[in-house]
């Protein structure tokens, strides 16, 4: 195979072919790097290309491979990573001239996994600044969407997506704290799964909100997504937090075998006002192709799960967190920051205690509301955003209360009431605006049982293999 077709390769295709010897690791992070080296000006996914690492690393594999010590089947593969997740001895930037010249003295648990498993680093992914703002620069360059560059990428995790859309990387790690991992995976036509909370080890990550916050796989394929996740996933004493449970081998238990299986479509996730028709269109014509491969489908109201009342809930109380966590910088570095995520941690840092308190007990409400519905439905399927990628355009503050009030109750994201569940989810494609060049991805979202991604899992793999939306190339 030539060597500048291998980063068109699943992850899994190339996991096979480097196990048989029929694929170099060398070669394949050779072929990714001068993809990079070619692409991303134009995409801005990557803040440090870890060039000369990932050759050491690929060699090692390499060699190891060789003799029969295969680690599994992320050995060899070549990743990449938010940069909101710790890498000793690389910065670590969170996409911020305040961090920019932050080196940690730790890995992320993931990174170590990941090493362990015998992966190949490429690089830290662009995002907006401390995954949250963003809207009026990018200290390290505008992430574009690869299939048409004058659009968005979603956030936060916004390197992520375009990396891994552009065959920058056969697979990545976002962070998802309302949405930052299955927007992107929406916006570029990928698969992003957000974890149950603490089932993936947050030591070595910069936080958002430490009570939603999870690092998660944006990947091309469900196929893919499943084999990174299970590399990252189980307990870590570094994280108190983390949870025991044991970790399935999930891409194994992918056979697309879900007749039977009950699916419940979210009506608010699904025909509130602000959801644009094509990606309404979009989610029928799933929810008729999941009966067609013999789910019993049938709608479902979650009240608390439409996009206005889950971002109101989480804004009760996540600028709280996000404040009490970067106190320091508030109060020596404020200037620094892009002027959006100063009004978000100023507010967070002034925010009444009942409001957080109110805005937990809501938060409950919405989970209890989540978990009766997984009572009769083995999965939840809706809308992931109510559009498709938006244009980019310059970022302004709203300019007057009534703008303002308009901006909070009707956000494009309807991922952040999965989030507050504490539940696993995640982004697919299901087709596209247009056959033409520049036309858009669509997704639809589904939500699973706590620690049950293995059942999110293979209902996607079933669709994605009954349709082929992941084969699709963007134009660049």
């Amino acid at each position: 195979m030539n060597k500048s077709e291998l980063p068109y390769l699943s992850a899994t295709e190339l996991s096979k072919l480097m196990r048989s010897k029929k694929v170099s690791p060398v070669e394949a992070a050779e072929a990714y790097l001068e993809r990079i080296d070619k692409i991303n000006p134009k995409v801005h996914a990557y803040i440090t290309v870890t060039g000369d690492i990932a050759l050491k690393q690929a060699r090692q594999a390499e060699k190891e491979i060789t003799k029969g010590n295969w680690r599994g089947p992320m050995h060899g593969v070549p990743y990449a990573m938010k940069d909101q997740i710790w890498t000793k001895g690389i910065r670590t930037t969170n996409a911020s001239d305040v961090l920019k010249d932050f080196v940690p003295d730790d890995d992320a648990t993931v990174v170590t996994k990941l090493r362990d498993a015998g992966a190949v680093m490429l690089g830290k992914l662009n995002l907006a600044e401390f995954a949250g703002g963003g809207i009026f620069k990018f200290p390290y360059g505008q992430p574009r969407n690869p299939w048409n560059l004058e659009h968005i990428t979603g956030g936060s995790s916004t390197g992520s997506g375009a990396a891994t859309a552009a065959y920058l990387c056969a697979t990545s790690l976002g962070e998802d704290t309302g949405g930052s991992i299955r927007s992107p995976a929406s916006f570029c036509g990928l698969v992003g799964l957000r974890p149950t909370w603490s089932r993936i080890s947050q030591h070595g990550l910069f936080r958002s909100a430490w009570s939603m916050d999870t690092i998660g796989p944006i990947s091309r394929t469900v196929e893919d997504c499943a084999m990174t996740l299970e590399a990252i996933a189980g307990n870590d004493s570094k994280d108190p937090y983390s949870s025991n449970q044991s970790v399935p081998a999930y891409a194994k238990q992918l056979n697309g075998k879900i007749k039977g299986t009950r699916v419940g479509i979210v009506k608010e996730l699904l025909y509130d006002e602000s959801i644009e028709p094509v990606v309404r269109k979009g989610v029928l014509g799933v929810a008729k192709k999941l009966k067609e491969l013999g789910c019993e489908v049938e709608e479902v109201s979650v009240p608390t799960l439409d996009a206005g009342h889950s971002y109101l809930i989480q804004l009760a109380f996540n600028p709280a967190e996000v404040s009490s966590l970067y106190r320091h910088h508030i109060l020596n570095k404020l200037d620094d920051f892009n002027y959006d995520v100063q009004v978000r941690l100023l507010l967070g840092a002034i925010w009444p205690a009942q409001w957080y308190y109110k805005g937990q007990r809501l938060r409950e409400q919405l989970r209890s509301q989540v978990l009766a519905a997984f009572q009769k439905y083995d999965v939840l399927i809706g809308a992931t955003d109510t559009c498709v990628a938006p244009k980019i355009t310059p970022g302004k503050m709203p300019g007057s209360k009534e703008k303002m009030k308009e901006s909070v109750v009707s956000p494009v994201f309807q991922t952040v009431g999965f989030a507050l569940a504490s539940v696993p989810a995640m982004s697919v494609p299901c087709g596209f605006t247009s056959d033409k060049p520049g036309g858009l991805p669509l997704s639809f979202q589904i939500g699973g049982r706590p620690f049950d991604e293995a059942a999110m899992l293979n209902v996607a793999y079933a669709y994605e293999q009954s349709t082929g939306w992941h084969k699709r190339r963007p134009p660049i």
